[in-house]
């Protein structure tokens, strides 16, 4: 079921809501957390089928905010979705116009699940500094995604200076397969240290500068980025120890070889995840992910240069 409010109040929707889920059928337990969803209308659409895809794992309310135009008179259109047509949750989309606009963490507050973690993901560009925002302050998460910045490098390095203790990055949540399959292979003998390791990938993916300050944090070896064509995603990654090299290349984006010294070459399933996959994934922890803030403080001034 899906009601249209528009020109309306939070009052309103709130009051609305109610009635929706009735005549639907819907009912509110069970939510586990409150999802704020910030984007703009481009966006929109497919962000809002993620939440929805997520909530299948993770059943929450989710409060869409579309930043809309600042000109004008402020309005709020807000859009109620239950039963099928939000996926396990219920989604409340609010449009913003105006100066409202510049106020969402004040209208979504009187619609957040009472006493429900409040998780925020920013879908598009990300804030300069995700806990200092109004609306993150808000929150136990807050996840960014660096690959939808206008300059994903910068943006990333951005994050970096203002790591925070539940802040994440959808960039780190691509990299899960990845680490698993090297952390498998060094776990097997001979357990010989790491003396190097060479990280390729796009230069528009922060997943691969994230990659590269994981293992220089890691093994503390010397970590270089080797960076190939945008769109081309995590290409491979090389570790150099005594007895030979092991390495893992993904040229198409699904399957990946892998070598290691002494044992035959390997084809692995490696696809690229989707922004379902890692939203689920970072839905399933609400305490903070210490690893990822202590890859973009203390492992990122480790990697060595970069070449293009």
């Amino acid at each position: 079921m899906i009601v249209d409010l528009p020109n309306t109040t939070t009052n309103e929707v709130s009051k609305r809501l109610v009635v929706a889920r009735g005549e639907s059928g819907a009912v509110a337990l069970g939510r586990v957390l409150t999802l704020i969803l910030v984007t703009d209308e481009d966006g929109a659409n497919d962000a809002i089928g993620t939440a929805n895809d997520a909530s299948r794992e993770h059943p929450s309310r989710v409060l869409v905010i579309v930043r809309g135009s600042t000109d004008g008179d402020s309005r709020l259109d807000a859009q109620i979705r239950v039963g099928g047509d939000a996926g396990a949750s219920e989604v409340i989309v609010l449009r913003l116009f105006g100066e409202l606009a510049n106020h969402g963490s004040a209208l979504v507050t009187p619609l957040l699940l009472p006493d429900a973690p409040v998780v925020v993901w920013w879908a598009g560009e990300p804030p300069a500094d995700p806990a200092s925002e109004r609306i993150g302050t808000m929150a136990t998460r807050r996840i960014v995604d660096t690959a939808k910045a206008t300059d994903p490098a910068e943006a990333l390095r951005q994050l970096s200076r203002v790591a925070a203790p539940g802040t994440t990055d959808l960039s780190w949540s691509r990299l899960t397969r990845w680490r698993a399959l090297l952390a498998a292979a060094l776990d097997q003998p001979p357990y010989e240290e790491v003396t190097s390791a060479v990280v390729r990938g796009a230069s528009d993916k922060p997943s691969v500068e994230l990659m590269a300050a994981w293992l220089a944090l890691a093994l503390n070896c010397p970590v270089t980025v080797e960076h190939t064509e945008p769109g081309t995603g995590m290409v491979g990654v090389s570790l150099t120890r005594a007895s030979g090299e092991i390495s893992i290349v993904r040229e198409d984006g699904t399957v990946a070889t892998m070598t290691q010294p002494g044992q035959p070459v390997r084809r692995v399933a490696l696809h690229r995840r989707s922004d379902v996959e890692c939203l689920t994934e970072e839905l399933r922890r609400l305490d903070p992910d210490e690893l990822f803030t202590d890859v973009l403080t203390k492992g990122m001034p480790l990697v060595q240069g970069v070449s293009a």
